[in-house]
């Protein structure tokens, strides 16, 4: 499943990535909550089991800060993007 939220995806900037697919689902989530468009990716370069979330860069503080407040647990397993 592909999630596109916005009219912006050509020029998104990675957010972040996981193998997890419950923290993916539960970033997704924290996401929507705060209407946040995003674009998520579940197969990335062949791998079934990368899940790389892409923004527009005008909400990418706005989303870090979403991720920021997010449970530790669910944080840790997440590789952020140092855009």
């Amino acid at each position: 499943m592909t999630m596109k939220l916005g009219n912006y995806k050509d020029n998104d900037v990675e957010l972040c990535r996981t193998t997890n697919s419950r923290v993916s689902t539960h970033t997704a989530e924290a996401l929507l909550e705060q209407k946040i468009p995003f674009f998520k990716r579940e197969t990335y370069q062949g791998a079934d089991t990368l899940w790389v979330i892409t923004i527009n860069p005008r909400r990418y503080g706005q989303a870090r800060r979403v991720i920021d407040g997010m449970d530790r647990a669910y944080r840790e397993r997440l590789v952020l993007s140092n855009y």
